[in-house]
């Protein structure tokens, strides 16, 4: 399994749907008004905002939350000026990590950042010293319940998806980042319902961890997601299946 997969599914063990949901809602909602401020308030003429509102619609955001967040990014409403940005280093056992943040306060979060790279034996790197090591893609997940793979490659490939991997209980549908939602438009459309739908930077190789590493990994990914201001992170890592079971009991 992808070291993609892998955490997805380490964290629907380990979170608490309720606390997490939160955290996500404030994260989409920071995210909507920045593709806002950036490109106007329209969808159909703002890629970034377009891509935004289907990853809420996916969290099951409520609309009003997305209209207020379109808002304040065009001025409308009075809101924080957050901006984005993106941390690279270096975590256990020489694992890379890409940590994307959305902040009001840039030098209070790479601070943040640091501290928590350190505590848990990592480091942060310099820009651009491991983006090389991962590719941005878009990343539909979709429960075996819900299609065949048959239903599901006839329509996934035909707009213009890359790749599709089965992953146990679940298919992963891989696009381009600019075929992402010709893809979620055609699925949409053919009542394939899909379990999360986002844009990631998926590593090239993965680097395997177990034991005590594997563990202190864990701890890292989850602090930094615990974060208010980490928005995604990502990383190269690989931990066998029942050292998931083990570690997210």
């Amino acid at each position: 399994m992808s070291g993609h997969s892998k955490w997805k599914k380490i964290k629907h063990k380990k979170e608490a749907s309720d606390a997490k949901k939160g955290k996500v809602y404030t994260t989409l909602i920071k995210e909507i008004t920045i593709a806002a401020r950036k490109g106007g308030g329209d969808p159909d003429f703002n890629p970034s905002l377009r891509a935004a509102i289907i990853t809420a619609r996916q969290a099951n955001m409520p609309s009003d939350n997305v209209d207020r967040a379109i808002k304040k990014g065009t001025g409308e409403m009075e809101g924080v000026s957050y901006e984005e940005i993106t941390y690279e280093g270096y975590g256990p056992g020489g694992t890379a990590l890409i940590v994307e943040v959305i902040t009001d306060n840039k030098n209070r979060t790479v601070g943040e950042v640091r501290n928590i790279l350190t505590r848990y034996n990592g480091n942060m790197g310099a820009a651009g010293s491991v983006a090389w090591m991962f590719t941005k893609k878009g990343v539909i997940t979709i429960d075996k319940k819900n299609v065949t793979e048959e239903k599901l490659m006839e329509v996934a490939l035909e707009a213009g998806a890359d790749d599709i991997k089965d992953e146990e209980d679940v298919f992963e549908v891989y696009t381009t980042p600019e075929n992402f939602e010709n893809v979620c438009k055609a699925l949409e459309n053919n009542k394939i319902k899909n379990e999360s739908a986002e844009i990631s930077m998926i590593s090239n190789s993965t680097i395997h961890l177990e034991g005590k590493t594997a563990e202190r990994m864990l701890n890292l990914m989850e602090a930094l997601e615990e974060h208010d201001d980490v928005k995604k992170v990502h990383a190269n890592f690989d931990i066998d299946e029942k050292e998931i079971e083990k570690l997210a009991s």
